[in-house]
Order: structure tokens, then C-alpha cells, then sequence
């Protein structure tokens, strides 16, 4: 058997990262079964449903690297196929024409609830002569749903569950319109694209009863089920806008890698073992149903952003570098021309030791593409006193004549500090100061090498004035 898994997003909305757990896991399952991933939008939700929503959907995926095979297939595009179904069942006896109106339908819901039974909906029209029908009115087509036994399923992650069919009515699979209704064109699809396994969240766990009982109904074999937990926020709720960003390229906006957010996502929910950290031929090789847990996870930003670091350490410094100042672009009075550029990507090694997203590493490089004069911060104000700034032009001096490398600075300054009798802090401190505009860097002598003879100087003459 080939697995053959599916990515099936409504496009009513933006990829959120719930779905893109879900997308990720469906992605890792098949690589890792040398199968093959689908994807398909479920977009016969005609109010709802955009083409900016699916144009989304592709970035994101696109941007996780998630790339499915085959083309995408579009439900909306498929009811014809759907309908067909529908009116095979009912020529089978596996469902029935229902010609109830909607005041008809009300009526009889009102009646159950008021004397108290509890069994699902049976419409009238299950066992009446359809030679009775209404002249003039279109029927919808409900599913002849088994009123004994139960429906039982053995799923992938939650283990065997089973409902009581009574508990399940006889749904509409085709409305009066023509169109079908979500459970119904589920499975017509995910059959006619072969889908071996249906990895999703569990809250579809209910609609795996009624979607296997379609799948009985037309004695089509039943895809493997594994309905995987939600995410939570931190506080064990309903992850949502006020836990922090849920969707996708809010993320990238926010400064997160790809390969950190899958990394994340597999860990969340996921485990092999203590490994935390895995690049994506790792994942694809270990991953596998199994080690899904049953629990729901929960979102913690904070082990989020050690892992971006990690992977934001790993990435190429001229990508990096080039990345900054994208994301610096439309600041003011920025220069983020080949020169700045240079800079950053000579200060990335020690720049990305400090920063745990793009966004924390665009900041801290932002001074290296200052035009002059810099804008200073309080606290660097309170450290460009009078002497401090006679201090500036005497180890302006010194900087001038040395060898203008990490190594030929950090001696120049050193003993420039020894000749003045004071310690090299109250000489760099100062100097960091007139430098980046702030009292936070990396370490001034890769700061001065960055920047480059000329343009610490000018600096240093600037701030010393």
C-alpha cells in the first residue's frame, strides 16, 4: 500500500498554526512512508471562501516548506462528482429523498425536545412511499444511517472509540439546491484521491463517525484515522489572538524561521526520546504516528524563540545580513546600501549570539546603517560626559593609527586604557556609546572592525563635539 495523506484547509481565513501542525505532521507521514502528501481546499463554503484566504494558505505552506505532489484540488470544483454519489446511495437504499421544508423539519425537532426523546432525527420520509412526494419541491438526500449497533473506530492516536448509533441522525448529504453538505463531500473526495490515512485535529472526531458510516454506505473501504490534540495557549485555553500570534506568517512577520517553527510544531504534541532540535531530514526519518501524544499541547513562546536562536545561528551570515536589512527598510535615516550591508554581515557572528528572532537581530544591527548624527538612548546620553567625550578624541587618536582589526584594535585599546591609568571598561563603555547610539553591543572591538576606520571615526569626532 502506498500512503497517500491530504492537507484539507477551508480558505476562510488565514493558515493558522494548528493547521499547520496538521499540514506538518501529514507532510512527515508520508515522506517518512515514502508516500505521498496531498493538498486540497475545501472551499464549498461560497460566503466565506476567498481566493486571497487560498492565495494565503499556498504562501504559508510554501514558506514551511510543506510541498505537496500532484495539483491542488478545489471541492468547489467537484460537485457534480459529489451528486453523483448522493443519487448512487439513494438508488442503493443507502439513502432517501426528504422533502421536508424547514417549517416542517422545526416542527418535529420541537415535539421530540418537548417530550423528552433523545434519539437523533429520523426524518418521515425514511420509510414513506417517495410516490406521496410534494409536487414541485426539491428533495434534499439524507443518509439511511443504521439505527443499531455502533460505529466503531480504531483510531491511529486515541485508540479504539466507538458511538452508539442512535446517537447519529440520518444527515443531509445533498441539499434541495444540489450542493452537498461537509461530511459527504469529504468522503467522496478523500476516496477518489485514494487517501490511505486521515491525519487531522481531534476536534473532527465526531464527524469520523458519520463520514465512516458514508464510507459503509458505499461499501468503499475506510481510510486509517488519527485525529491528533489541539494546541493551547499557556494557560490551558483555547489558543487565540490573546495568547500571542496563531497564524502562520504572522510568525514570519514577527521573525521566525520556517525551520523553527516546524521544528516547534513537531515537538508540540510529538516526542522521540529526548531530542529536541531536528532538521527536516531528521524529522522525516524519525516521525511517525506513535509518538503522537493524546494530550492537547500548549503554546509556550519562550521555548519558541531558544529554538528559533538555534536555527537562526545556523543560517548563513550573507542571507542574514541581507534579511536585516530587508526588514530595516522604510526606517529613517538608514543607509541600507552594500556598504551597511558589508557591516552587518562582518558583525553577524556576534550579533545573532544576542538575538532570538529576525526582528530582535534587524534592531540590534539598525546602528551599523545610521546615517550620522546617531540618535542616542538615555542611558548612552548619561555616559557622553564632558571628560567622556575628551576621552573620545584622545582614543580617536589612538584608533587612527592602529591596525584596524579585531586583533589590532583590542590591543590599541588596551593600551590606551593602561596609559591613562584607567580600566578598559571606562574606556569602552563611552566609546560603545558613540558608536551604536546605545549601551548595548557585542564587544567594541568588533563593533569598531564592523564599522570600519572611517566611519567609527567619524563617529567618535561626532560624538566628541
Amino acid at each position: 500500500m502506498t500512503v497517500r495523506v491530504r492537507f484539507a484547509p477551508s480558505p476562510t481565513g488565514l493558515l493558522h498554526i494548528g493547521g499547520a501542525r496538521t499540514a506538518l505532521f501529514n507532510f512527515l507521514f508520508a515522506r517518512h512512508h515514502g508516500g505521498q502528501f496531498l493538498l486540497r481546499i475545501e472551499d464549498t463554503d461560497r460566503e466565506r471562501s476567498t481566493a486571497a484566504a487560498t492565495q494565503v494558505i499556498l504562501e504559508g505552506l510554501q514558506w514551511l516548506g510543506l510541498t505537496h505532489d500532484e495539483q491542488t484540488v478545489f471541492q468547489s470544483q467537484r460537485a457534480g462528482r459529489h451528486a453523483e454519489v448522493a443519487r448512487a446511495m439513494v438508488a442503493a437504499g443507502t439513502a432517501y429523498h426528504c422533502y421536508l421544508s424547514a417549517d416542517e423539519l422545526k416542527a418535529i425537532r420541537e415535539a421530540a425536545a418537548a417530550e423528552g426523546r433523545v434519539e437523533k432525527f429520523r426524518s418521515p420520509w425514511r420509510d414513506r412511499d417517495p410516490a406521496e412526494a410534494p409536487a414541485g419541491v426539491a428533495p434534499a438526500i439524507r443518509l439511511r444511517a443504521p439505527r443499531e449497533g455502533e460505529t466503531v473506530i480504531d483510531d491511529l492516536v486515541q485508540g479504539t472509540v466507538r458511538v452508539g448509533n442512535v446517537e447519529l441522525d440520518d444527515m443531509i448529504i445533498l441539499r434541495s439546491d444540489g450542493t452537498p453538505t461537509y461530511q459527504h463531500a469529504v468522503v467522496v473526495d478523500d476516496h477518489d484521491m485514494a487517501i490511505t490515512h486521515v491525519i487531522r485535529g481531534d476536534d473532527h472526531l465526531t464527524n469520523a463517525f458519520r463520514q465512516a458510516q458514508i464510507y459503509d454506505a458505499m461499501g468503499w473501504e475506510r481510510p486509517r484515522f488519527a485525529h491528533i490534540p489541539l494546541i493551547h495557549g499557556e494557560d490551558g485555553k483555547k489558543l487565540s489572538k490573546r495568547h500571542g500570534a496563531v497564524s502562520v506568517l504572522e510568525f514570519e512577520e514577527q521573525g521566525y524561521l520556517p525551520e523553527a517553527i516546524c521544528n516547534y510544531l513537531l515537538r508540540l504534541g510529538w516526542a522521540h526520546g529526548d531530542v529536541e532540535l531536528l532538521d527536516r531530514d531528521e524529522a522525516v526519518r524519525l516521525f511517525d504516528l506513535d509518538g503522537v501524544g493524546r494530550g492537547a499541547a500548549r503554546m509556550d513562546y519562550a521555548k519558541l524563540g531558544f529554538v528559533n536562536a538555534h536555527w537562526q545561528k545556523q543560517r548563513d551570515d550573507g542571507w542574514l545580513a541581507q534579511e536585516v536589512a530587508r526588514r530595516l527598510a522604510g526606517r529613517p535615516n538608514l543607509a541600507l546600501g552594500t556598504e551597511a550591508i558589508h557591516r552587518m554581515q562582518a558583525l553577524m557572528p556576534a550579533l545573532k549570539e544576542r538575538a532570538r528572532t529576525l526582528v530582535e537581530l534587524a534592531d540590534s544591527a539598525a546602528f551599523l546603517a545610521h546615517s550620522l548624527p546617531l540618535p542616542f538612548t538615555p542611558k548612552a546620553e548619561v555616559l557622553l560626559t564632558a571628560e567622556a567625550r575628551l576621552l573620545l578624541r584622545e582614543v580617536g587618536v589612538a584608533l587612527a593609527a592602529c591596525d584596524f582589526t579585531v586583533p589590532g584594535i583590542d590591543a590599541a585599546l588596551r593600551g590606551f586604557a593602561e596609559a591613562k591609568g584607567v580600566k578598559l571598561g571606562q574606556v569602552a563603555q563611552p566609546l560603545r556609546a558613540a558608536l551604536t547610539g546605545s549601551t548595548v553591543s557585542p564587544g567594541i572591538d568588533a563593533v569598531l572592525a564592523a564599522l570600519g576606520r572611517d566611519e567609527a571615526l567619524a563617529r567618535i569626532q561626532a560624538a566628541s563635539t
